[in-house]
């Protein structure tokens, strides 16, 4: 007799066992020789090496879905515990990762929906940094934070890490009522908006809790080694040289960066000049750092939205003419 424990910590324990522990007694029936035993977020199978594996690969099945989705009814519990076929096992298996980078809750799905999007997934599977540089509006960080979420579901990285410089669009902090946190989250809503798409309220709070998921203002950064870690820098042209070297000198072994930034956007005091430029310039030809510029054809909000950043650019190009005095 052997033993084995399958950890449930990615899922909602509530959705694997059912309530009352109804899907649990599904499964029990299903496998009779093997004794399976429920501690917390854990799964304890005891029996004969072969009813294990027989069962150890029907739960992974269905974690693997409720990591997709979130949810799953009963009736499709026992649809995966039942078909042994291939054609059952295919329906519940993600059968191109890259179409789809995660499912959100209630099984919304985010893709990457636009050609230059597409990139930066091809290039983030290629590369340990990547630089993805556009307008607002281009879903730069929503798929920067996607194949986060995706790599921490996958297991390929232990924690995610966002940030953001808590630099001031012409508003002042000190204005701003509460504590540090209080007056920093604002900057980092974007990044809490698209990890609530992504992931269910729960699970999140869980993430956030244990720090597997961590938001915090680049200055929060220095001293650190990030490893074993998906490490997204967003708005970073809103960071000066010092800082984005600070920031890529933090990267540890085993971990992936993609750092976002919009050149239209700099909030900088003007004195100061964005370590972005000077960062993009230098590292362009390094093996295993990746450079995708997405355009107004990215832009995956409104639809006025393209126009008004094709109409900017179009009057960038232009010299201002002198006023006609009256």
């Amino acid at each position: 007799m052997t033993e084995t424990i399958i950890n449930l910590e990615t899922v909602n324990p509530i959705e694997f066992f059912g309530v009352n522990n109804g899907k649990l007694d599904i499964l029990k029936k299903k496998f009779p020789l093997v004794k399976i035993l429920s501690r917390g977020t854990q799964i304890k199978l005891s029996g004969a090496p072969e009813q294990i594996e027989g069962a150890r690969e029907k739960i992974e099945l269905i974690l693997q879905y409720l990591e997709r989705n979130g949810h799953m009814s009963a009736n499709y519990f026992e649809q995966i515990l039942g078909g042994d076929d291939e054609k059952v096992i295919d329906n519940f298996m993600d059968r191109n990762p890259n179409d789809v980078l995660v499912f959100g809750p209630n099984g919304k799905t985010v893709r990457a929906r636009t050609a230059n999007q597409k990139r930066m997934v091809e290039a983030c599977d290629k590369n340990d940094i990547l630089f993805a540089i556009g307008p607002a509006g281009t879903g730069k960080t929503y798929t920067a934070v996607a194949l986060a979420v995706r790599a921490l579901k996958n297991k390929s990285v232990k924690k995610i890490i966002l940030t953001r410089p808590a630099v001031e669009a012409g508003e002042s902090l000190g204005f701003l009522p509460g504590d540090l946190k209080e007056k920093i989250d604002p900057y980092l809503r974007p990044l809490y908006d698209a990890l609530d798409d992504m992931i269910p309220a729960d699970k999140l709070g869980y993430y956030m809790t244990t720090r597997t998921i961590e938001i915090a203002p680049l200055a929060y950064m220095r001293g650190r080694t990030l490893d074993n870690a998906f490490i997204i820098l967003d708005e970073a042209q809103n960071t000066n040289d010092l800082q984005i070297k600070m920031f890529l000198t933090r990267i540890g072994p085993n971990a992936k960066a993609i750092i976002t930034g919009d050149p239209t956007q700099i909030d900088l005091p003007k004195n100061q000049q964005s370590g972005l430029f000077k960062a993009t310039r230098i590292l362009k030809n390094i093996e295993g750092i990746a450079h995708i510029e997405l355009d107004e054809e990215d832009v995956v909000r409104h639809r006025l939205v393209k126009s008004i950043i094709k109409a900017y650019n179009k009057d960038d190009g232009k010299v201002d003419e002198p006023k006609k005095s009256l």
